[in-house]
C-alpha cells in the first residue's frame, strides 16, 4: 500500500521492506522542468548579503560638500540638542522613559561625535537645479575631487555618492553628463569609494532604469572597472512606476530586467504625493497613498536584496518649531522601522538628533525579547515561543542591525543571546555559512 505523509514517495510490500517508487528518471524530469525556476531564484532572488544598511540618506546641494561636512554636520547637530537640555530631553520628548533615555542618549551623542552621517548625497537635482552646464560641469568635477579627498582623509562617511537629473528627455544628456564627469573625475583620483552610491530620480519606466543600467556598463568599461562595480540606487517618485499603463506595476520588474545593478529603491514623499494631487498640507510619508506605494515595493524587491528607504518630512526643527519637529521626526522614523523600512532621508543637521534618538530607542526597546527568543532558538531551549527558522533569521537580523547602526554593542549581544558576531550574521543571512562574513565596511552588493 502506498505510504502516506511522512512516506510520501515510498511504497510498502507485504512481504519485505520499503522502496522507492519514483526512479531516478523521475528526479531528472523534475529537475528539467524546474530548471528555469532554480536558475531565476539563484539570480533574482540572493536575499540579503548581510553587509551594513544605513539608517539615512542625507542630501545637501552638491556645491556645499567639503571634506569638512560631516564633522560640521555634526558640531551642529550637537549644538541643536545642547541648546534645549541636551540630549536626554530629546529622548523624553520621544516617550522614552528614564531607563531607556540613559541608555540611548551618550549613544546619540558619541554618534553625533563621530559618525553624524552614514550616508550623503551630494544633490545635482532638485537640491542644485539648473544654473547651466558650465557651472554643472565645474560642479561635478569639484564634487569628485572633493569626495576623493574626504575619503583619502577619512573624513568621508561610509556610504556617499551623487543624484543627478533624472532621464527624462527635458534632462537627460545633463544628468548623464554630470554623472560621468562624476564618476571620471573619483576614477582618475584613484579607487573609486567603498561606499560609492549613485541615485538616478523621478524614475517612470522600466527603459529608463535599463538606460541607466547600460550607461554604468560603459562608464565600467571605459575606466576598467569590474563588471558590476557600479550599482544605482532607484527613486520611487511617480505613480507610473507603482501602476504602468498597462495594468502591471513596472517597479516589480526592475529587479529582473537589470538583475545585480540596483542597489536600493528610494520613495520620494512630495514629488509622489504632489502626482496624485495630494494637498500639500497633508502631503506625508504616512498618507495612506504613501503606505500603499511603500507596500508594493516591499513585495517588489523581496527576496532579491534590493534595500528600501522610506522618504523625508520637511518639518524642519528650527526657531519655534523645534520640539515639535523631533516628536513628528521621532514618530515618523519609529513608525517607518515597524513597518521594515529601515532607512529614511534626512534634510536639516537638527534631524540627525531626532533620527539616532529614534532608531536606537527601537532596537534597544526591542534587544531583550529578541535576544532571549534567539538564545532559545540556538540553545533548543524551552520557552513561550516556539520560533520557526523563518522567524530566527528575522530575529537576528534585527538584532544586526541594531549592532551595525550602533544602538546595540555586540558584547551585549554575546551577553543576553549568547552569540557572537559572526554566527549572528549567519543566524541573520545562512547563505554566507558558506563564505567569511562581511565586514561593516562593505557597501551594498
Amino acid at each position: 500500500m502506498a505510504a502516506t505523509s511522512a512516506g510520501a514517495g515510498l511504497h510498502r510490500s507485504s512481504q519485505g521492506p520499503v522502496t522507492q517508487s519514483l526512479s531516478g528518471a523521475d528526479l531528472a524530469r523534475i529537475d528539467a522542468q524546474l530548471a528555469d525556476t532554480d536558475r531565476l531564484l539563484e539570480r533574482n532572488y540572493p536575499g540579503d548579503d548581510g553587509s551594513r544598511q544605513p539608517v539615512h540618506t542625507v542630501y545637501v546641494p552638491a556645491d556645499r560638500f567639503s571634506p569638512e561636512f560631516t564633522a560640521d554636520w555634526g558640531a551642529q547637530a550637537l549644538a541643536a540638542v545642547d541648546a534645549r537640555g541636551g540630549v536626554e530631553s530629546l529622548c523624553a520628548l520621544q516617550g522614552q522613559d528614564a531607563d531607556l533615555a540613559a541608555a540611548v542618549a551618550p549613544r546619540v551623542r558619541a554618534k553625533l561625535s563621530t559618525e553624524p552621517v552614514e550616508d550623503l548625497r551630494l544633490d545635482f537635482e532638485d537640491g542644485f537645479g539648473d544654473r547651466g552646464d558650465d557651472a554643472e560641469d565645474t560642479a561635478a568635477v569639484a564634487a569628485g575631487s572633493a569626495v576623493a579627498t574626504a575619503v583619502a582623509a577619512g573624513t568621508a562617511p561610509p556610504f556617499i555618492g551623487i543624484r543627478f537629473k533624472c532621464f527624462e528627455a527635458a534632462t537627460r544628456a545633463r544628468g548623464l553628463r554630470t554623472l560621468d564627469l562624476f564618476v571620471s573625475q573619483l576614477a582618475a583620483a584613484g579607487e573609486l569609494p567603498d561606499g560609492l552610491i549613485l541615485t538616478l530620480p523621478k524614475v517612470t519606466t522600466v527603459a529608463q532604469v535599463e538606460a541607466m543600467a547600460f550607461a554604468v556598463c560603459r562608464l565600467e568599461d571605459v575606466h576598467s572597472l569590474p563588471a558590476g562595480r557600479l550599482r544605482f540606487e532607484v527613486q520611487v517618485e511617480t505613480p507610473q512606476l507603482i501602476l504602468g499603463p498597462d495594468g502591471t506595476s513596472p517597479v516589480a520588474r526592475l529587479p529582473h530586467a537589470v538583475p545585480g545593478r540596483i542597489s536600493g529603491l528610494h520613495y520620494g514623499t512630495y514629488d509622489y504625493s504632489a502626482s496624485l494631487q495630494i494637498s500639500a498640507e497633508y502631503q506625508s510619508m504616512e498618507h495612506p497613498v504613501a503606505d500603499f506605494a511603500k507596500e508594493v515595493m516591499q513585495l517588489a524587491v523581496a527576496g532579491t536584496g534590493i534595500r528600501l528607504s522610506d522618504g523625508s518630512t520637511n518639518i524642519i526643527p528650527v526657531g519655534d518649531n523645534v520640539e515639535q519637529a523631533w516628536q513628528l521626526h521621532g514618530r515618523l522614523v519609529r513608525r517607518s522601522l515597524e513597518r521594515g523600512y529601515y532607512q529614511g532621508w534626512d534634510l536639516h543637521p537638527a534631524q540627525l538628533p531626532s533620527r539616532f534618538a529614534a532608531t536606537y530607542a527601537f532596537y534597544r526597546q526591542g534587544l531583550p525579547a529578541a535576544a532571549a527568543r534567539l538564545r532559545n532558538y540556538v540553545e533548543q531551549t524551552g520557552g513561550g515561543v516556539m520560533d520557526e527558522p523563518a522567524t530566527a533569521r528575522a530575529l537576528a537580523a534585527f538584532v544586526l542591525r541594531g549592532v551595525q547602526c550602533g544602538a546595540v554593542g555586540a558584547d551585549e549581544v554575546l551577553a543576553l543571546a549568547g552569540v557572537g558576531l559572526p554566527q549572528l550574521t549567519v543566524l541573520a543571512h545562512p547563505r554566507l555559512a558558506a563564505s567569511s562574513t562581511p565586514s561593516a565596511k562593505r557597501t551594498h552588493p
